[in-house]
């Protein structure tokens, strides 16, 4: 860590910045917009189609996002673009909440979620290509520890803070403050100075370079295995979507309850990623990344089973953990195993399978909670998670044996 700060620390900082201020907010408006959908219907099923409003939209832009971000013009303008596209949304919102706009809440809601679909679609292809710019390939592995720890940072203290704003003061101050945290993060993007490869005037045309980069990722098993353990993981354990029916329904608290069960998971995390700085995991990389995602899906089945609100914060936090070294195991594989030229189609893929199974895996959760009921659908959802496990440790043999030394 102090190496990458003496030789990087400014545009490593403000890079930090930007992830962090995003974060924060999305995370905010997450908590607060899913607060406001169940407040106006007590249907699960309308909280599962805040997701869907917004995976339908990410994944039409994604892999365009990709591209653009490899050939055309500079990755920061892209950066800056998803701050700005999260800015006017927040602030949709927070007029929303005033009143200042009249008609039906839930479609203006739905509608404002969509477009944060289309700006989430530049965030991680323009991160993860400054990620590479600053920093030398033997950092990778501890960058993305600190990176991860300032991003689930933002998925504790953005709960908590949307949760308490909404309780102490009010929905429309907490659409504000992420309006605020939006504009910082276009702000840090606009401020970082870095010099970026110039434009290949020879890029090939969009569909081309689309096609090149999936045909890498589904080529390449250690790559495809990591993406499809983390994507049906997330898919079928995502308990974090219902977590407002259980707050009102099982544990009968308010929006401060909220906060603090969907803060838990990132408490755990942020601790794996700083202890993950100082110790990278080089050895038995593919063993730990299948034995975590197993242990998650254990927690969710636990989660499910406790009617006592501690103990399930204590799961969930305890579920953060295991989520974290997935999570970090994940980057340092796509950072060390893509190449330069490919890395923004290469991460808006990823962003495919992982950022688009958080909204599918909110669809699916409201549906099934509506079919099967609150606490079965979420033990169905652990179930399913371990058999992924399963069935990737059969078909991806390569990431089973992966140590992260084959690949520098």
């Amino acid at each position: 860590m102090n190496q990458i700060f003496r030789n990087h620390q400014y545009a490593f900082l403000k890079l930090l910045a930007f992830r962090i201020q995003i974060v924060l907010a999305y995370q905010i408006m997450a908590v607060v917009v899913g607060w406001h959908i169940y407040e106006i219907t007590h249907d699960t099923l309308a909280l599962g189609l805040i997701g869907l409003a917004e995976v339908i939209p990410y994944f039409a832009t994604a892999l365009f996002a990709g591209h653009a971000v490899d050939h055309l013009c500079s990755r920061r303008f892209f950066g800056m673009l998803a701050g700005s596209l999260l800015a006017i949304n927040a602030f949709t919102l927070t007029a929303l909440s005033m009143g200042w706009i009249s008609g039906n809440a839930s479609l203006w809601i739905y509608g404002s979620i969509t477009f944060t679909g289309i700006a989430r679609a530049f965030i991680a292809p323009s991160y993860s290509t400054l990620f590479a710019i600053i920093l030398p390939r033997e950092e990778y592995a501890r960058a993305s520890g600190i990176g991860s720890a300032i991003f689930q940072a933002g998925l504790v203290f953005g709960p908590a803070i949307g949760g308490l704003l909404v309780g102490f003061a009010s929905k429309s101050t907490a659409y504000a403050v992420a309006t605020a945290l939006c504009v910082g993060s276009a702000i840090a993007m606009w401020t970082l100075k870095v010099k970026e490869p110039v434009a290949d005037e020879d890029s090939p045309t969009v569909f081309t370079s689309i096609a090149q980069g999936l045909r890498f990722v589904f080529s390449n098993q250690i790559i495809l295995g990591a993406l499809s353990l983390d994507m049906f993981a997330v898919l079928f354990g995502g308990a974090v979507t219902l977590l407002p029916a259980f707050i009102q329904d099982v544990y009968h608290l308010g929006p401060e309850g909220l906060g603090i069960l969907r803060a838990a998971p990132a408490v755990g995390a942020i601790f794996t990623g700083l202890w993950l700085t100082r110790h990278p995991l080089n050895k038995h990389a593919g063993r730990w990344l299948l034995g975590a995602v197993a242990g998650f899906g254990v927690c969710i089945i636990s989660f499910a089973l406790t009617t006592y609100f501690w103990v399930a914060a204590f799961i969930l936090l305890l579920s953060g953990v295991l989520d974290g070294i997935s999570v970090v195991m994940r980057q340092t594989i796509m950072q060390l195993a893509t190449p330069d030229t490919m890395r923004g189609r290469v991460s808006a893929i990823n962003g495919i399978f992982i950022g688009s199974s958080n909204e599918l895996g909110a669809f699916e959760s409201g549906l099934a909670a509506r079919l099967l009921g609150l606490v079965p659908s979420v033990i169905f959802g652990g179930i399913m998670t371990l058999s992924v496990v399963g069935i990737t440790a059969k078909l991806a043999p390569k990431l089973c044996k992966l140590e992260l030394d084959q690949l520098h």
